[in-house]
């Protein structure tokens, strides 16, 4: 018998990030507990059970850990608190089936790290491949950092150690350097590195170079062209693409010449 735990992960299987895995857990625990829950405290939890099944770039925060947290407190025989309901009621309406399956499918492409479907011009990215890869100077520096730091600690499950996120305005929550922390001093040993060779990390003892890259946001949509790059905004971009990735987004039409009409119809009224 297929049960309501069943359609969910077939819902997100095909998602990217290994989704369903990393959903199971908590869709479990909320089918669970939905027959022991009183039908308010549900209403109260379905939109985080809704905003599992968007795709976490639209994210505003990690929805399933407030929703993990929200069941954990029901399962101890406790009630929500004001934290779970001030974040509860200040979560919008989930995105549309359409947005959703858009952003999921831009998501499989920036999980393979292939943007090709948005930007045109790969020779700019492999012709400075070519000149880092073998580099003398980076292999020197890339020793030093080995030499000085446990680098294996810093590395994920595909053997890749990246740099700190860039944020807007360069405003990220970990800019300060304590220099008696070691992993504060790798940190920023290694966001130098990058920052002089133009990576955004290290895959074992491959440097990966920074591509042209266009990336969604719960709040926008974020075109990142490499320092490196000599750009030719009618030659390296399919903003046709774009437009149509961010547009899937925008509630309608928007201008100068639809407010005119709009304040026309207004008067003539």
């Amino acid at each position: 018998m297929i049960t309501a735990l069943d359609l969910d992960l077939k819902k997100l299987e095909a998602r990217a990030f290994d989704r369903a895995e990393w959903a199971g857990e908590a869709l479990r625990r909320y089918h669970a507990a939905k027959p022991k829950l009183d039908a308010a405290v549900v209403q109260s939890l379905c939109g985080l059970y809704q905003w599992m099944f968007v795709p976490p770039t639209l994210w505003p925060f990690n929805v399933q850990d407030v929703l993990e947290d929200c069941l954990t407190a029901l399962e101890n025989g406790k009630r929500l608190n004001s934290r779970h309901r001030l974040l509860i009621d200040l979560l919008p309406e989930p995105p549309d089936a359409a947005v959703c399956a858009a952003v999921a499918d831009h998501e499989l492409h920036v999980q393979k790290g292939t943007y090709e479907n948005l930007v045109k011009t790969q020779a700019k990215y492999s012709q400075n491949e070519l000149a880092i890869r073998n580099d003398p100077q980076l292999r020197r520096q890339w020793t030093r950092i080995k030499m000085a730091f446990d680098v294996q600690a810093y590395r994920d499950h595909k053997g890749v150690v990246r740099r700190t996120m860039t944020a807007e305005r360069n405003l990220r929550p970990s800019f300060s350097v304590n220099v008696r922390r070691g992993a504060d001093v790798f940190h920023a040993a290694f966001d130098a590195f990058c920052l002089r060779w133009n990576l955004f990390g290290m895959q074992h003892d491959e440097p990966l170079l920074l591509k042209l890259a266009v990336n969604l946001t719960p709040y926008g949509t974020m075109i990142h062209i490499p320092a490196y790059w000599s750009f030719d905004p009618k030659r390296d971009i399919r903003w046709d693409a774009i437009a149509g990735l961010h547009r899937v987004r925008v509630p309608g039409r928007q201008g100068s010449a639809l407010q005119s009409q709009k304040m026309m119809d207004l008067m003539v009224r």
